[in-house]
């Protein structure tokens, strides 16, 4: 990432910072790659400041997602730091957490330094790497966690590849807990899931299809909020999808279990009825789920039980989603229409503005245990301004990520991110890349 500009002066936008309480329309001067100033009104400061006019726009914190899938080192032709990064400045992301599996997994030193090294010459947002829990992400030997902290990983995770062995999962929240990161786990009980391809319901019968049972979900978000119970460690549990999910953690919660949670938006825009005729874009670990689950995780994200709401960008390649449904892989890209499906939230009363930015920003940042997501004066000025008005329509042909694997393809939406600045760089600014 190259050095910032001098000064931005972003004038008259509605600025909304859940972490800070603020919610007023003004304006925010940049220098150095520093917020130096928040105002009702702020004068163009001599030199060469850049000024945006951000009048009648929402100017909020970075945007963060906690669950983005890089794809390098290993499967670059799914994706790259540089090109997911491009996918994330057009969706309003000015920080990306990536998933460890790559290839070779990131379960060391060597691979988390790759991944940062990728970032700093090619990479247009921040990305912080996610460390693997297991060698190899093979369930039986916990990775050096403390050797990952050290090189710059910000929490531990198998990801598509859960941790089984319990006894495994509770010595890895246990030394999370001594080096202060979170255990991210993809809760998923690949026992039950056997080979299952789309959600276990009428839609599976109706296709001939082997179903995936919601308990394969369920089984495991028990397992892992007993265990954060046990060792006390900073737990997150991933795409979270099923009803039963979340009235598990709502009552963990209760409790005083030390756990969070997200979802994603394909979780509370779709359901299974989106697989149609054998849709593979609609393909995706955890499965779309029922009318049912989907009313619960809106339920969830309402009264919080849900903490956050992340992307699980998932590239895969046309030739590979072009197969038959058994055999395409599982996953979607999500990075650049994250943004607009939670905002749909709002016309349904589930969530207000403020919310939503929360559920981008100081969340995910709580999760990580980072000062960021939030505006802070003195801090780095990672910002993004949203067009609430904007209408547009998901192209294939305009999306940036190199895959192009999503089910909302043709699909109607409103509103975007128009700017994102990182360190005080303008990356992207009405769509374009920033000079």
């Amino acid at each position: 990432m190259s050095e910032p500009h001098m000064a931005i002066l972003i004038k008259g936008g509605r600025i909304i910072d859940p972490a800070l309480k603020r919610d007023e329309v003004g304006d925010i001067l940049i220098e150095n790659g520093l917020i130096r100033e928040i105002a009702p009104s702020i004068s163009t400061p001599e030199g060469a400041a850049q000024v945006i006019d951000a009048a009648g726009k929402v100017v909020t914190p970075g945007l963060i997602d906690l669950h983005t899938h890089v794809r390098e080192p290993g499967y670059e032709y799914k994706e790259t730091v540089a090109t997911a990064t491009a996918s994330a400045a057009a969706g309003g992301f000015t920080t990306i957490c990536c998933m460890p599996n790559t290839n070779p997994v990131n379960d060391n030193q060597s691979v988390t330094e790759l991944i940062l090294e990728k970032t700093e010459s090619e990479g247009l947002v921040r990305v912080f790497p996610i460390g693997a829990i297991t060698k190899g992400q093979k369930g039986k030997e916990l990775a050096e966690i403390g050797e990952l902290v050290k090189a710059g990983c910000v929490a531990i995770s198998d990801d598509g590849l859960p941790v089984m062995n319990s006894q495994v999962m509770r010595l890895a929240m246990s030394y999370a807990k001594i080096f202060d990161v979170p255990v991210i786990d993809h809760c998923e009980d690949l026992n039950l899931t056997n080979n299952g391809v789309i959600f276990e319901g009428n839609v599976s019968t109706r296709l001939g299809l082997r179903g995936i049972p919601a308990c394969s979900e369920t089984v495991m978000v028990a397992r892992d909020l007993a265990l954060a119970e046990l060792t006390e460690a900073k737990v997150h549990l991933a795409h979270i999808s099923t009803a039963g999910s979340v009235q598990l953690i709502r009552e963990a919660k209760r409790r005083g279990i030390r756990v969070t949670a997200e979802t994603c938006p394909h979780y509370f825009a779709l359901t299974d009825e989106a697989v149609g005729s054998f849709n593979t874009n609609a393909k995706m670990k955890p499965p779309l789920a029922g009318e049912r689950d989907r009313e619960e995780i809106l339920s969830g994200l309402k009264d919080g039980t849900i903490d956050l709401i992340a992307t699980d960008h998932a590239p895969h390649a046309s030739d590979e989603k072009e197969q038959a449904m058994d055999c395409a892989p599982f996953g979607i890209i999500g990075l650049e229409t994250a943004l607009p499906l939670s905002l749909e939230l709002l016309e349904k009363n589930i969530l207000t503005l403020p919310e939503v930015i929360q559920k981008f920003t100081s969340e995910p940042a709580r999760v990580l245990g980072k000062k960021t997501g939030q505006l802070d004066i003195g801090g780095p000025a990672d910002i993004t301004i949203i067009d609430l008005d904007a209408e547009w329509i998901v192209d294939a042909k305009n999306i940036i990520s190199m895959s192009k694997n999503s089910p909302f393809i043709g699909r109607a939406m409103k509103g975007r991110a128009t700017a994102v600045i990182v360190g005080g760089k303008l990356i992207m600014n009405q769509g374009l890349r920033g000079e």
